[in-house]
């Protein structure tokens, strides 16, 4: 079945599996839900609503406590303890309102609960609510905890669609491979998550509310920002990264500036301490349709800045004809 498409609510396109052995209550939960555009399907108890979400493989469950052959409880359990459906939230439905009957209900695996008579509000705030968080989850780099490509693309098509003037940094260490190769993965890893720290740090202490930061993936990030700001950030990004790069490094690599790599023919090659390139775009005063368009720029000028020797933000800010 295909899902719908609804573009004033993003997470209408998601599978809903509703369980709930009431009949009229899942009809009225199947209606709700429909509605708002999800694609819904149900189960009549516990038993049905695992082997459905086993086949399925919804996006949420909205699941009742109460059911005959198999509680909400002990179906949200085995569904948390299956490798194939552990990630998918569920909202516990109960008649249940007792502090330590909600906290039994978390317990076993569920994200959110409602009480009995609920309001359809509510409940579609819920799961709104539980799919953004979701899908945030499923993206984010394992790495780092940052957005991923998906969110990154999405980001950037939302801000081109509302005609949003931002300024685009991408950012990419040098001489990385040389540093991973040398130290091992386990401080490569500690590189990027050092990098993924001094991205957070620096514009939330020098950005704007709006910013946005995404972890491409390996030592590339990039950072949405406004353009009064854009400046100061990649410059201050530059200013950290070179103190804090440092630390990584032993005292005689740190002291001579540069390591020594064999490469595969046995002969020693020296590789200077770590910098940052930033190649920076903004939309301002051009126009750009799609993602591809900037990233292509955004590509072009990191092949620049890596001709330089150091830490550089490299701007381009070509208008259009």
């Amino acid at each position: 079945m295909e899902k719908k498409q609804n573009k004033n609510n993003p997470t209408a396109s998601a599978r809903i599996l509703v369980v709930e052995d009431e009949k009229s209550l899942r009809t009225i939960l199947r209606l709700q839900l429909d509605k708002a555009g999800y694609e819904v399907i149900t189960a009549s108890d516990g038993e049905e609503g695992v082997q459905r979400a086993l086949e399925a493989v919804p996006d949420l469950i909205v699941m009742d406590w109460m059911m005959p052959k198999m509680d909400g409880n002990k179906a949200c359990q085995i569904l948390k303890n299956n490798f194939t459906t552990s990630h998918i939230p569920v909202i516990m439905l109960t008649a249940k309102s007792e502090l330590k009957d909600r906290l039994e209900g978390l317990s076993g695996g569920a994200n959110d609960y409602i009480v009995k008579p609920y309001e359809a509000d509510e409940l579609l705030l819920r799961v709104h609510n539980l799919l953004v968080w979701s899908r945030s989850q499923r993206e984010a780099s394992p790495l780092t905890g940052l957005p991923g490509n998906a969110a990154i693309e999405d980001e950037f098509q939302n801000r081109l669609d509302n005609n949003e003037v931002f300024a685009f940094l991408y950012l990419d260490i040098d001489n990385f491979k040389a540093f991973n190769d040398y130290y091992g993965y386990r401080h490569g890893d500690q590189a990027i998550r050092l990098l993924a720290d001094i991205v957070v740090r620096v514009v939330a202490q020098h950005g704007e509310p709006g910013d946005f930061i995404g972890h491409v993936g390996g030592d590339d990030f990039i950072v949405i920002a406004g353009i009064h700001t854009a400046q100061i950030v990649g410059e201050a990004l530059i200013e950290a990264f070179d103190r804090e790069i440092q630390q990584l490094y032993d005292q005689e690599d740190r002291t001579r500036g540069f390591i020594k790599v064999v490469d595969r023919r046995g002969s020693y090659q020296q590789f200077p301490i770590m910098t940052l390139t930033i190649a920076a775009v903004t939309n301002q005063g051009r126009q750009f349709k799609h993602v591809g368009e900037i990233t292509d720029t955004s590509a072009e000028l990191k092949h620049v800045g890596k001709g330089h020797a150091g830490s550089i933000v490299v701007w381009e800010r070509r208008t259009s004809a």
